[in-house]
């Protein structure tokens, strides 16, 4: 090992929640760590318990000297207090969904409850159909009555992230739906990515189940979009092996083109 690794920080990516992304922390005054580990770590919303997720090798992130430091790893103890914190989140959340149901409040989902570490904060994520955040002042209110004496915040979440905390089938037969499965972050999807690739428009084809635009939209595209910079437009005429004919369709990924052809017909070539 040279010196400039002995003296590179061991920088870690903490996960907090199925749902969220990895946040970073400074773990180089630990050893022996390894993913799966659980960490004790402070962030903005007080002591937390998350799980160690990564091993940060991007040297853009190893140059940021501003990461908080990791305060140990977890022990049994910590580990049954975030046990019954998780229990305590689901009674929460109970209750929550009561006071929702009592106040009326139309168009809003509480996904789930969960405390802080140190058990001072009590966050509730919720998702909304509207574009704009509701006022849930009143839900507030009304649960602060009954859970006293801690903080209470909620946050907003998008549609994909709640359909990732569900989990469950995909709208596309997937037992498991990509984002609970293997996606670790969202990646903006566009009408255009569905045209590039001539997939059929229809809302029932490209929508998944958070009623968004589908992700997997997004893994060939890259792909489509080099291949039709080397393919004909559709309706062009071109020369073949057998004459001069009409483009009528297009496999940019196998490189093919099928050509309607006068008294033949339409016949496929490279």
């Amino acid at each position: 090992m040279n010196r400039n690794e002995q003296n590179r920080p061991t920088i870690v990516g903490i996960k907090f929640s199925e749902i969220g992304k990895n946040y970073y922390f400074d773990a180089s005054n630990l050893d022996n760590l390894e993913i799966g580990d659980h960490i004790i770590v402070e962030t903005s919303r007080g002591w937390q318990i998350g799980e160690l997720a990564e091993f940060v090798v991007d040297p853009k992130l190893l140059k940021n000297a501003n990461y908080k430091p990791v305060k140990r790893i977890a022990d049994e103890d910590d580990l049954r207090k975030k046990e019954e914190l998780d229990r305590s989140g689901g009674e929460a959340l109970q209750i929550c969904l009561e006071e929702l149901r009592n106040i009326g409040l139309k168009g809003v989902k509480i996904i789930s409850a969960e405390y802080s570490f140190d058990s001072k904060i009590l966050s509730f994520l919720y998702s909304t159909s509207a574009e704009q955040s509701p006022d849930l002042a009143d839900l507030k209110n009304a649960v602060e009555k009954r859970i006293q004496n801690i903080r209470i915040d909620f946050h907003k979440i998008g549609p994909r992230d709640a359909a990732k905390f569900f989990g469950g089938m995909g709208a596309c037969g997937l037992e498991t739906r990509c984002c609970a499965q293997f996606l670790c972050g969202f990646e903006s999807i566009s009408i255009r990515m569905a045209k590039k690739q001539n997939v059929s428009l229809t809302p029932s084809d490209i929508t998944g189940m958070c009623d968004r635009l589908r992700c997997c939209l997004n893994y060939e595209y890259c792909q489509y979009v080099e291949a039709l910079k080397e393919m004909p437009r559709i309706n062009r005429l071109v020369t073949t092996p057998k004459g001069v004919g009409k483009v009528k369709d297009i496999a940019p990924l196998r490189k093919a083109v099928y050509v309607q052809l006068d008294d033949i017909g339409i016949k496929e070539f490279d």
